[in-house]
């Protein structure tokens, strides 16, 4: 449980939200600045809901691998993918980091300072909670979060995963990070399964699609009949977890922020997260890192540093937009999976650099060169259209 006790003065830093950015942030200030009071408001029993964030080694530098180890409940040294033209296994480290482990690391760090209440209003230097009280802080930082975003395009990638203890070992050793193999149903369909151990899994039925409705019962039902196509007799399900994820197309980053107010955003809320993947960890590394070098003074100097960081990112990474728009708008559902099977045939070091956000220029030139699988028209149609920054 979160505690309900707390220091009677104001806190330097008060985070709405402890989930994974907001998580990581104040892990990463108690490391490097345990001076400062901070404390975080949520209204769950516990921090980080129920989820399963993951990483590829090269997504990280080995420093902040080296400041997020404890966080860390699984590793596994490569993983596998597979479509229906083409299968391989990469030697790229890949990672796993529980929301167990990330309550009990997080929560341990903070040495109490968790305020088990949901947040009503917010500003930069204060919360008024549910049950009307007011919070004061020397900066107000809100990670609770994606919220509607009018002002950019998104796709959405959503999944189901449910963590199943199996009757026989399953023998799988790495990750299968895409399993293509699958019906593809109104978008790039694939299955993501983690060995946990040597009988357990957690397989999440994923799909990429135009509207971020989820209907579980279809993506659970998915779980369970690859599971009896791989010939794994499920003996009881563990625990389940779903998410709807963005993908970014296109959008004014700049008009999201101002629609939101003045106060500091963190994380999806914040538009930090890689634009085709809709991972979020390596981004909120980063902003914990950044934050903790040099916190700003105040909370209208907080969410302007952020709000240049996160727009600096943002510009920098149209090309994966541009990706995107490729993907959602250029190729048909069904035939999406051809994309991403292109994409995996090119070598892992650029493959790497892609999932990193540190694409280079030949990179691009390599990604974009030769026939692409979907109609040239209407490849070019989104290659010449202008995304905003």
């Amino acid at each position: 449980m979160l505690a309900r006790a707390v220091p009677d003065t104001d806190p330097d830093l008060l985070l709405i939200g402890g989930g994974l950015a907001n998580g990581l942030l104040a892990f990463r200030l108690s490391q490097l600045r345990p001076d400062l009071d901070v404390r975080i408001v949520e209204p769950a029993a516990t921090l980080g809901g129920v989820h399963t964030w993951s990483y590829f080694a090269t997504d990280l530098t080995p420093q902040q691998e080296a400041w997020i180890e404890p966080l860390i409940a699984y590793r596994w040294p490569g993983y596998f993918v597979r479509f229906p033209d083409h299968a391989r296994h990469l030697s790229t480290g890949y990672r796993s980091v529980t929301s167990e482990r990330f309550h009990a690391v997080v929560s341990k760090a903070l040495s109490g300072c968790v305020i088990q209440a949901t947040a009503a209003t917010v500003s930069p230097t204060g919360v008024v909670l549910s049950d009307g009280r007011r919070l004061n802080a020397g900066a107000v930082l809100d990670g609770r979060g994606p919220v509607d975003a009018p002002d950019l395009a998104l796709g959405f990638q959503k999944f189901v995963g449910l963590e199943v203890r199996l009757s026989a070992p399953h023998g799988l050793t790495e990750p299968i990070v895409m399993d293509a193999c699958v019906e593809q149903n109104g978008g790039y369909r694939f299955v993501y399964t983690l060995p946990l151990d040597a009988r357990t899994l957690l397989i999440e039925d994923t799909r990429y699609t135009d509207a971020a409705e989820l209907d579980r019962e279809q993506f659970r039902q998915g779980v369970l009949d690859y599971a009896v196509s791989q010939g794994w007799m499920i003996e009881a399900i563990v625990r389940e977890e779903d998410g709807v994820l963005p993908v970014a197309l296109d959008g004014d980053l700049s008009a999201h922020f101002q629609r939101l107010g003045p106060t500091a955003l963190s994380g999806l809320r914040a538009g930090l997260f890689h634009p085709t993947t809709g991972y979020s960890l390596p981004d909120a590394v980063r902003l914990a890192d950044r934050l903790a070098s040099a916190l700003p003074a105040g909370g209208e100097a907080l969410a302007g540093s952020i709000q240049n960081h996160a727009l600096d990112v943002w510009k920098g990474r149209s090309f994966y937009r541009l990706l995107n728009r490729m993907l959602f708008r250029a190729a048909r559902p069904e035939r999406r999976y051809r994309i991403l099977e292109r994409f995996y045939r090119l070598p892992q070091p650029l493959i790497e650099r892609f999932y990193a956000s540190r694409s280079t220029a030949p990179d691009k030139l390599r990604i974009l060169s030769g026939k692409p699988p979907v109609p040239v028209v209407a490849a070019l149609g989104c290659l010449f259209e202008k995304g905003h920054a």
